[in-house]
């Protein structure tokens, strides 16, 4: 009998990974990721970030083959039940009716559309953002497609469709190009309230609604691999692709955070706390925002509210290539970061230097150190105070989400990035004063399990996450909780500083 598995890719913006699980068991049956150093982020002005979509195209292609070399068995000793995908969120892909990539997509942490969705905000008004699309219209995928219109309009002339970046993938698997109703949601063209697309978003920036594909279930079937896209991969034919979600609604369904008052983090690239509630709750700065969950439905529309902060993984690799050894893994940069007392003696790390941050505000302020002493600071206070500056990050938008009415106790996470460093999570816990439980899954078997559920392999969704295990509880220290305190007060005034300058 043939091994039943299932495949999933993330797609992000540093790399692309992929996993084939066991669907019995859900174990890791082989992964593999490509490149081996992070894809570059092209930036042709200040503010800028572009990637092309054909990039991540070749390294899921590089990924798979990767994967499928290492793999002892004989391919036609298994069958791939499903595909899912994870995907960097909010990004603009656009095509042309050759299905041709018009330009490199304008990615999750652009900032050149501020200004277009602030305007929006104030002509439409903050009553209807917020009780209709629950957001800001901000830098979304909907205002980055405002600036290609005003900016450039021999190009926009040229679009047949516009698609976020798993809609690219699923297009380059499937032939066939859709998007799903969380997708919108992220782009701000989904009306919340009206249960259906936002005709006043598309009238207010002039975009014709048969530029958006057509809509697909988040789990179900979206097509199935082409011909050409598995002789390019490796692959056979026909297996369905049944499932797709941005990265972070999807890490929520990788930790089986499904309910209302469920909370998933990750600090990969970007950092993201992602909490699920059944309400339609919004905060009318727009610090922190809220999408259509992976399981929302008109009948039960759960949905995510999402905090990010853009400077996380990326300021952390920025650190390690232009002030490290190259020769330290980033192990070893956490060990580093772990021979240095808290609160780094006195260095202070602001993570801002990855573009407008929506949790100050869309504010552009840069990256900051502040309180550095020549005589006693070394490589691993700064690689200390970088770890605790995203931590106060954190805590200063987790303070945001509790203001507008969320309430959680326990945060879960995937043993991955950050949450692998013992300093990092022991200043996560007692400074937010949470409990953390760390799980041994990650974005690409997420995707898998959501394609086994997609494919209606699984009897529902609960039997989906056999295999997931905690491998680490960690609970607040109420004398780290007051250690933290006041390094966050002095922290969070230098924060302050900065955005009155």
């Amino acid at each position: 009998m043939k091994e039943k598995l299932l495949l999933g890719y993330d797609i992000g913006s540093s790399s692309i990974k992929a996993s084939l699980i066991n669907a019995v068991t859900g174990e890791v049956f082989i992964s593999a990721s490509s490149p081996d150093r992070e894809m570059k982020i092209e930036s042709p002005q200040a503010g800028w970030a572009e990637q092309h979509p054909e990039t991540w195209w070749q390294h899921v292609v590089s990924a798979t083959k990767k994967m499928l070399a290492n793999i002892t068995v004989n391919i036609n000793e298994f069958e791939i039940e499903g595909i899912g995908i994870s995907y960097q969120m909010h990004g603009l892909v656009l095509v042309d009716k050759d299905y041709q990539v018009l330009r490199p997509s304008i990615i999750w942490c652009d900032s050149r559309a501020v200004e277009i969705g602030n305007k929006a905000f104030e002509e439409l008004g903050a009553e209807y953002c917020m009780n209709n699309c629950l957001n800001s219209p901000g830098n979304f995928t909907a205002s980055k497609l405002k600036w290609v219109k005003e900016n450039q309009p021999e190009l926009y002339s040229k679009i047949y469709k516009i698609m976020l970046p798993g809609d690219f993938i699923a297009m380059k698997l499937t032939g066939k190009i859709y998007t799903t109703v969380s997708g919108l949601s992220e782009g701000i063209f989904w009306n919340f309230r009206e249960k259906t697309i936002s005709e006043e978003i598309l009238k207010y920036y002039g975009i014709d609604k048969e530029l958006l594909p057509e809509i697909v279930p988040t789990f179900g079937l979206q097509g199935v691999l082409s011909s050409k896209a598995a002789e390019e991969l490796g692959l056979y034919p026909g297996i369905p692709v049944t499932y797709r979600a941005g990265d972070q609604p999807n890490n929520a369904l990788s930790l089986h955070v499904l309910k209302p008052g469920e909370i998933a983090a990750t600090a990969g690239t970007s950092g993201v706390i992602y909490g699920v509630t059944d309400k339609n709750i919004s905060d009318s700065d727009g610090r922190v925002n809220t999408f259509a969950h992976v399981n929302y439905s008109e009948k039960q529309p759960n949905a995510g509210v999402l905090l990010c902060i853009n400077g996380t993984g990326i300021q952390y690799s920025w650190i390690k290539q232009n002030f490290m050894d190259s020769s330290l893994s980033y192990n070893d940069l956490n060990a580093l970061a772990g021979e240095v007392s808290h609160g780094a003696d006195g260095l202070l790390c602001y993570p801002y230097g990855n573009g407008a941050e929506r949790s100050l505000k869309n504010k552009e302020i840069n990256g900051h150190f502040s309180g550095i002493n020549f005589n006693i600071h070394g490589r691993g206070h700064l690689i200390r105070a970088a770890q605790e500056g995203i931590v106060f990050s954190f805590r200063y938008g987790l303070d945001v989400m509790k203001s507008i009415g969320m309430e959680f106790k326990v945060v879960k996470a995937g043993f991955s990035n950050l949450f692998q460093s013992a300093v990092f999570t022991e200043a996560f816990v007692n400074t937010c004063n949470v409990e953390l439980e760390i799980y041994n899954t990650d974005g690409s078997q997420g995707a898998a399990r959501g394609a086994g559920i997609g494919t209606g392999y699984y009897a529902n969704e609960d039997d989906a996450f056999n295999g997931l295990k905690v491998i680490n509880k960690m609970q607040p220290e109420s004398t780290l909780v007051e250690k933290y305190e006041r390094i966050y007060s002095g922290w969070k005034s230098g924060l302050e500083n900065l955005l009155n300058q």
